[in-house]
């Protein structure tokens, strides 16, 4: 064989076993790839399948806790967030899921009740409850303006809203689709009395729909047929200026007859 055939055979014979070492790594690089894919796949299904038993056995331990308050929850009654914070650790999620349950009304931030069933349907709170926990305070008094109506003094509008006095808030605010006028004052009865309600209508004569010149004339009328002492209590104690001015001259002819 001469020295050129040599050199070619021994070239082909270096090509062919190249050939064999590339296949054989692309071969192994092919497994590598794989076995590769493979751990990822079975790593991925055991994350799953550890966050799917973690989120059971979360549930099933939640389950006894959310529970044992909805145990503690009464028909009708209202509560606030913090109310219900002193029997669970997880608040804002167990308020959610009574609430997505149906076994709690949200009636405003932070303000929730229970139903309450009866014939006619799901009855609203009681107005007491609704303001002294929307309030955190059960110094106040609730006056509805359709209460002038029984004075007899003239007026006829019916209003849809409560007058709430109190201590600490300001504003109108919807609870439980009622609206509710809450005015702050430094001072108020316990209870509503025809005196009180009286001085009260002079006080709001601007915010009525009524005719106010005939409106004060029945008033003054009015006044003279009700007990003076108390009458002229509640002018002291509740009145604006308007109605102690309005009022003056009646309390005081009525002390110069009781001085004579």
């Amino acid at each position: 064989m001469s020295p050129l055939n040599r050199r070619e055979n021994a070239i082909s014979a270096a090509t062919a076993d190249d050939h064999k070492v590339l296949f054989y790594l692309d071969n192994l690089s092919l497994m590598l790839f794989a076995q590769r894919q493979l751990c990822m796949f079975f790593q991925r299904k055991s994350l799953q399948n550890c966050g799917s038993m973690f989120i059971k056995a979360r549930k099933q331990t939640d389950m006894p806790k959310l529970d044992d308050l909805k145990d503690r929850l009464r028909p009708g009654q209202v509560y606030r967030r913090a109310d219900l914070a002193r029997w669970t650790t997880a608040v804002d999620r167990h308020l959610r899921q009574l609430v997505e349950a149906g076994d709690l009304v949200k009636l405003s931030g932070g303000l929730y009740r229970t139903p309450r069933k009866t014939r006619f349907g799901d009855a609203p709170a009681e107005p007491a409850k609704l303001v002294a926990s929307f309030l955190k305070d059960d110094r106040f008094l609730m006056v509805s303006p359709n209460a002038y109506n029984a004075l007899g003094v003239g007026t006829t509008q019916l209003y849809n809203e409560t007058v709430v006095y109190n201590h600490k808030r300001h504003g109108r605010f919807v609870l439980d689709g009622r609206l509710f006028d809450f005015r702050m004052k430094p001072s108020f009865p316990k209870a509503v009395s025809r005196e009180f309600l009286l001085v009260d209508l002079v006080n709001n004569i601007g915010r009525l729909g009524e005719n106010e010149d005939d409106l004060l004339r029945s008033v003054e009328a009015r006044a003279k047929e009700m007990d003076l002492r108390s009458l002229r209590k509640a002018v002291r104690d509740y009145g604006g200026v308007r109605a102690k001015r309005l009022l003056a001259s009646l309390l005081e002819s009525s002390d110069q007859r009781e001085a004579a």
